[in-house]
Order: C-alpha cells, then structure tokens, then sequence
C-alpha cells in the first residue's frame, strides 16, 4: 500500500484521481441526523486503493471535521490526499437529505468547487468526473489537467455521473460531456446520465457518438440490473449483470469505475508494455466488464459507498467476475 500521509508524490505506477469529496447528511422526519463521507471522485479513488492501486486524491475539503473525517476515510483506505486538498478556513462541502413521511427526499447543498490549477503530477492514469468535472469555476482547472495529460499521452478515465439537480441547461451540459470525453481515453457513462442530459433520445446512439472523440478508445455504458456494454470502434459487446441480493446501490458507478482501471493496470494497458486500449478484445471486454460488475455487486450487497477489497473478490478476479 502507498504512503497514507498527505503527499504529492504517491509513488511509481499512481493513478490521479481529481474531483469533489463532500459529507452526505442525511435528515429523517423526526429531526434524526446521519452523516456519511461521499462525493463520487473520492469513492472511485479509495475503491482503486482498496484494490492495491497506488492513488493520488486531488480534491477540496476544509480542515474542519468534516474534512478530517474525509482526509481519515481516504488514508485509511490507503490512498494518498494531496498535500493542497485541505484547505485552512474552508468549509467541507455537504449534501443534506430532508427525508418526509413517506422518505421521499429533497436535497439541499453547501458546495463550492473552485479548484486551483495545478501541474499534472507523474502517474500513469488520470480519473476526472461527476460535479468536479461540470461544476465551475473549478471546471476549468479540470479541464487543464485533462489537456496536460493529452499533451503527455497519460491515460485518461472520465464518468461524467451526471446530477440532476446541478444541471441547469441540458445543451451546454451535453456539449461539456462531450468535450470532455473527446479528451479521454476511456469514458464510461450510464444510461441514467444521458436519460437526463438527453431525454427521450436513443441511449446507444448517445453512447457512440461518445466514441467519436479524438482520443477515445473505449466507452463503457453501464444500466444497472441490466448488465454494462463496452464500445470500441471494432465490436459492440453486451454482458449480463450478475445475481446480488440489493441492500442498496449507492456507490456502484464508482466501484465499477476503479475495478475497470483496477483491471487494466494489472494488464499493464495504461503506461504499460501493451500498449493501449486497442490491443483489448471481445474476449478481454466481457472479462473487464465482468470483473466490474463483480465489484459493483459486492457494493450493492452492503450499505453504503463501501468497494470492495482485492480479498472480497473471487481468487481468479477478475477471470470470475
């Protein structure tokens, strides 16, 4: 396992991962508070620690208690915070839950994202998405990590994880996505975030023109209960979800995206001797996709936004998945 203390530098072979890490609160009809640590880019960096991935968390949070349970919660998953994330006299952001009678539930937010820019630190993987990668003005420096990495020819992750309640114009949040994904070597999306940034459309149509970016290689469509579809230029593979028994399906997306990366850093795909994601097959992308949903499922069959480790999962991960 990497180095747990706040770092720049969290060692040879480190993915990237940059984006919002918040505290969910959650607010019952009787007044009752639980609070849990979330925020998508945080998830997918611990799930990514949690499967021995050496990983560097670029995010924002205030050296508050909120924020020391977050910077807690990452270290001990084994990932790096970069040394900036926390930040003296700032405010960790939250997500509030209002729960009524029947615990339907409307949201309210206390969240800034005004990331600086920053220099790309040596990694073989960049991972960006979800409000980090849409939410300005801290999109822009978003954007400049993504340029940076094209320019260095790193490997480069996006899940925009689309959430509703920030998305104000649908056409600038689809030609966003777009450019975005066009930077990027992998994309992987779900069939509920292009229902919202594009309702009513064809979701595959959707999910191929997301392929026609410069540097995309491979989207990844996931659909829940109905398995994921990988998309490449050459094939168009649909793989079946496995059985779980659902306790909930909070931070699935997030642990199907770092067992992806998980799995193609053992292949050595990004940075590696093999090139890149045009060396993978039919037969690799039902074994990639099959090893993810695997992951998402241990997820489902617990409470919470809790990936699993490389132990939890079947000794020939991701051959099993």
């Amino acid at each position: 396992m990497p180095s747990a203390g706040p770092s720049d530098r969290p060692g040879d072979g480190a993915w990237v991962v940059v984006g919002e890490s918040l505290v969910d609160i959650v607010v019952d009809q009787d007044g009752g508070r639980t609070s849990s640590v979330g925020g998508s880019p945080m998830n997918v960096a611990i799930g990514l620690a949690r499967l021995d991935v050496p990983t560097l968390l670029l995010t924002q949070v205030g050296d508050d208690e909120y924020g020391q349970r977050v910077a807690g919660h990452v270290r001990s998953s084994g990932a790096v915070l970069f040394r900036s994330s926390m930040e003296s006299g700032r405010s960790t952001s939250t997500a509030t839950a209002l729960l009524d009678s029947g615990n339907s539930a409307s949201y309210e937010f206390d969240l800034t994202w005004d990331l600086p820019e920053h220099d790309l630190p040596e990694s073989v993987g960049l991972h960006v998405g979800s409000l980090g990668a849409s939410l300005p003005p801290g999109r822009e420096s978003v954007l400049d990590l993504v340029r940076q990495a094209a320019t260095r020819e790193v490997f480069t992750s996006y899940d925009p994880n689309i959430r509703p309640a920030f998305v104000r114009d649908r056409r600038q949040a689809w030609l966003d996505t777009v450019e975005l994904a066009g930077m990027s070597t992998l994309v992987k999306v779900s069939d509920e975030d292009l229902d919202v940034l594009r309702p009513g459309e064809s979701v595959p149509d959707l999910a191929h023109e997301l392929l026609t970016g410069e540097r995309t290689e491979l989207v990844i469509l996931t659909r829940g209960d109905a398995g994921a579809v990988a998309l490449t230029s050459r094939f168009h593979l649909e793989v079946a979800a496995p059985t779980v028994d659902v306790v909930d399906t909070v931070g699935a997306g997030d642990s199907f995206m770092a067992a992806t990366l998980a799995i193609l850093v053992d292949w050595r795909i990004p940075g590696g001797a093999t090139g890149t994601l045009r060396t993978i097959d039919e037969e690799r992308a039902q074994v990639l996709l099959g090893g993810a949903m695997a992951a998402a499922a241990v997820t489902c069959s617990r409470r919470g936004a809790n990936p699993p480790t490389r132990k939890e999962l079947p000794t020939a991960w991701p051959a099993e998945g």
